[in-house]
């Protein structure tokens, strides 16, 4: 479908084809046909029309089209869906009064060019040569002088130089007061093609709106109605699908997408309508034998190309060929365009992280688009794993990551702010970082009652600027939100596998007191000893309030937020400031016992007290803390993958696209002959005077220009040797 909305920018010049806005007047019939006909004949209902679809196309091009109904909910809520359904505004080019507006318009407008096209072409053949002198004399352009010579002579030799400027002449003998046939008229007309280019452009209204209806949903929605074929909602493999959802591959005009895996083959086109889908079948399947694609700096597509071989149904015949953006394929009168490209079918090798205390870690494998069910490692919970995505690259912006800072009013340069904000338009003072972090993989965790939640999790850990990289997992309820991502530090050899032994010890009460009776001994003195109990007990409350809480069910499950409600509960708020520091050094110590305890049990050195050790135990803190929150018992992180790729082709059959094309060079042609095309018609009357000869000169032009005064002025003085006189506007 073609939107029109581009057609009302010019018929403001247009609309000049009629004298008025009435249409056609017949004489014959009731009443009520005569005023339809008029009505529908008429520039003013053209008008109309154009207006109304120029709104439509604007809502169709600020709303997304043919959307699923939940992105719809989503963002503008349910009232404001269903109202878009049932006005089909999420379907504007494809709805029912949006095509039968543009068939009112085809038909308006095809009157009204049947109304004016005669009176144009007749006032072509006319050259107005029976004007009056009095009528002459009225003129804005017009002159009087003498000539040497009499009227006759004076006529032809007019009338030749005329000729020769490229204007098309009639001389007319006259009778006058001197006697019959003593008087000539020159009658003279260029730029014609100016009233031909009303009619171009006016044809141009019709050719676009024909070729739109041909290559829009007209034709399918027919068969619908008429055929019995109906759209499709259910799900399953393509191949099983009924017949009645199926449309022929002779079908006229169709636009489609097909989506093809790399070594597979596909002939089956999917139609999206508003209340679900219709299968095209093709006279020939694409086979994909390699997808390219390439990337810019900043992760965005340069290039992708598919590398195809076309399977004809009816020959087998087998026919390589390369499809790229603006680049398509042909095929038996259907374009076979790069439309995008997707995943087809990766393989996926996942680990499983347990989140929650008690958690087993296991291994599962599967492909993007499928799902599978899981149960070890969850207790009694059943949940099903759905695999959504796979990316390979992602280029993320690094420059501020922080936030952007403070600035110091000493430092402020003028000079320098001005120049950082001239040059090109896509000069910018935002400072960019981009950075390619890895592959990431999307899925899906439902629960048995149908809720599910999306994640999205890095493959390799992050440098975030904290002076520790993390590993970032991500989550959100809905699609309509951002992800939420949680932050667990790497070790020092790049793996979960250090936050993973302090997550497991931390859950363990022998560790935990282990862990404080070490940091105790480290932080009183040998001459303290009565110091020792006291603080062996604030701090294992400590670090079991931060790991599992405070065990009554009332409060935070753990982490910062438990030990934040055992202070507002217990101590005093003057007090809250001191004691929470001290609260948060013994808390970081007997954590920093308990990483050191986890790394000797499994053979590993010691951390030293480095910066480095210092950002991680920072981090790790704070993951453990909102690991609380993680809605999930495991998150899966991605061990492995073989990506395969998908290309989306669209094809389409569109007979109209020619007559579309034919209306664009007729629009083209009928706008510069309307704008740079000035349609002039010069009159020089001779009259007997003695003899010699007496001339009236005027000129009529569509458009008063300064071109015009001038041109007149140089023909005044070369056909009569005269000045032009100012008359009236007349």
């Amino acid at each position: 479908m073609v939107p029109p909305f581009f057609l009302l920018a010019f018929e403001p010049f247009v609309s000049v084809m009629s004298d008025s806005t009435q249409g056609v007047r017949i004489q014959s019939g009731s009443q009520a046909l005569r005023s339809g006909i008029e009505l529908l004949s008429s520039m003013r209902f053209a008008i109309s029309l154009l207006t109304v679809i120029c709104i439509a196309s604007v809502i169709g091009t600020v709303l997304k089209q043919h959307e699923p109904a939940v992105n719809y909910v989503n963002q503008f809520g349910p009232f404001w869906a269903e109202l878009f359904g049932a006005l089909q505004l999420n379907a504007v080019y494809s709805a029912w009064w949006f095509l039968l507006i543009l068939a009112f318009l085809v038909i308006s407008t095809s009157l009204c060019i049947a109304r004016n096209t005669p009176k144009i072409l007749a006032d072509l053949r006319v050259y107005k040569e029976n004007i009056r002198e009095q009528s002459l004399k009225a003129f804005h352009h017009k002159a009087e002088s003498d000539l040497g010579e009499t009227p006759e002579v004076a006529a032809r030799r007019i009338g030749g130089l005329l000729a020769s400027g490229g204007w098309k002449v009639r001389l007319q003998q006259r009778d006058t007061a001197a006697g019959p046939g003593t008087g000539w008229m020159v009658a003279a007309k260029a730029g014609a093609a100016n009233k031909l280019g009303y009619i171009a452009a006016h044809s141009a209204i019709v050719l676009v709106c024909v070729g739109g209806l041909l290559d829009g949903d007209l034709i399918v929605r027919a068969q619908m109605w008429f055929g019995g074929k109906e759209t499709y909602n259910g799900g399953g493999l393509i191949a099983d699908v009924p017949a009645q959802h199926r449309l022929s591959d002779r079908n006229p005009t169709f636009r489609g997408n097909l989506l093809v895996a790399e070594g597979t083959q596909s002939g089956t086109a999917i139609l999206n309508q508003s209340d679900g889908i219709l299968l095209q079948e093709l006279p020939f399947s694409i086979e994909l034998k390699k997808f390219i694609v390439e990337h810019y700096s900043t992760g965005m597509p340069k290039l992708f190309a598919s590398e195809i071989i076309i399977h004809d149904r009816h020959t087998g015949e087998k026919i390589p060929a390369r499809v790229e953006v603006n680049h398509p394929a042909s095929h038996r009168g259907i374009e076979i365009y790069q439309s995008s490209f997707d995943d087809g079918g990766s393989l996926l090798k996942l680990r499983a992280v347990p989140m929650k205390t008690g958690g087993k870690g296991f291994e599962v494998e599967g492909t993007v688009g499928g799902s599978t069910q899981l149960t070890n490692g969850l207790g009694d919970e059943t949940l099903t794993l759905e695999f959504t995505g796979l990316r390979t690259i992602n280029v993320e912006n690094f420059a501020d990551v922080r936030g952007p800072s403070a600035t110091d009013v000493r430092s402020v340069d003028l000079r320098s702010s001005v120049e950082a904000r001239l040059g090109a338009a896509n000069k910018t003072v935002t400072k960019k970082e981009l950075r390619n972090v890895g592959p990431s993989v999307t899925y899906k965790l439902r629960d048995p009652a149908g809720q599910a939640r999306e994640y999205h999790n890095y493959m390799l850990p992050v440098d975030m600027g904290d002076g520790v990289p993390v590993f970032l997992l991500g989550v959100r309820e809905t699609p309509s939100e951002p992800f939420r991502y949680l932050r667990i530090p790497a070790d020092e050899q790049a793996s979960k596998e250090g936050f993973l032994r302090l997550r497991a010890a931390l859950s363990d009460p022998a560790a935990r007191e282990q862990a404080v009776r070490r940091y105790v001994r480290q932080a009183i003195e040998a001459d303290r000893p009565d110091l020792s109990e006291p603080l062996f007990q604030s701090a294992l409350r400590a670090l079991t309030l931060f790991a599992v809480g405070s065990g009554d069910g009332q409060g935070a499950p753990g982490g910062l937020q438990a030990i934040s409600d055992f202070m507002e509960a217990n101590v005093p708020a003057e007090e809250r400031s001191r004691a929470g520091e001290v609260l948060v050094r013994i808390l970081n110590g007997s954590l920093f016992e308990l990483v050191q305890l986890t790394r000797e049990r499994a053979g590993l050195a010691p951390l030293e007290q480095t910066d480095q050790t210092r950002a991680f135990m920072t981090q790790a803190v704070l993951s453990l803390s909102d690991v609380q929150a993680y809605p999930a018992p495991v998150a899966f992180e991605l061990r492995d993958f073989t990506q395969v790729q998908a290309s989306v082709f669209q094809v389409a059959r569109a007979p109209g696209k020619n007559v579309v094309y034919l209306g664009c060079f007729l629009l083209i042609v009928g706008i510069f002959a309307m704008l740079y095309v000035r349609e002039r018609r010069v009159w020089v009357w001779l009259t007997p005077q003695g003899a010699q000869a007496h001339a009236t000169m005027a000129l009529s032009t569509n458009r008063k220009t300064l071109d015009g005064d001038q041109e007149f002025v140089r023909l005044a003085d070369k056909l009569i040797g005269a000045t032009p006189q100012r008359g009236s506007n007349a």
